[in-house]
Order: C-alpha cells, then structure tokens, then sequence
C-alpha cells in the first residue's frame, strides 16, 4: 500500500512538473550555434570511433612488439 502511494505521489509530481520551464532562459545563461550535421556526426560518431582505435592500437603494441623469439 505504502509503495503504491509512494508511486502514485511520485507519477502525479513528475506530471505536474512542466518541460516548457526548459525554454525560461536564466541569467547568464548563453547558448552557442547550432551544430551542423557533420559537426554532430564528427564530434559524436568520429571523435569516439578515431579515440577508441587510438587507445586500443597503445594497448596492443606491447603485445605486438615481443613477437616471436625463438
């Protein structure tokens, strides 16, 4: 009974709280340019993909440099 009221009191407040507060501009508040579509895929797609085999190449070359010695 309790976690229902708890959910109910929870759902009716999360209601009640508007998104359209998010367009209230505060003080101080200075938004930059929009991005363009390539910005966004080169900041977000390419940045991570170009850091993740950056970071993957440096922890294989120590694997990669004892090779086989025989």
């Amino acid at each position: 009974m309790r976690a229902g009221a708890v959910t109910a009191a929870a759902t009716l407040m999360m209601l009640m709280s508007s998104p359209a507060m998010a367009l209230t501009r505060d003080d101080g508040d200075d938004p930059g340019s929009a991005l363009g579509v390539a910005q966004t895929l080169g900041l977000f797609v390419l940045a991570p993909l170009v850091l993740f085999a950056i970071i993957a190449g440096l922890v294989m070359l120590p694997s990669l440099g004892k090779g086989k010695k025989k």
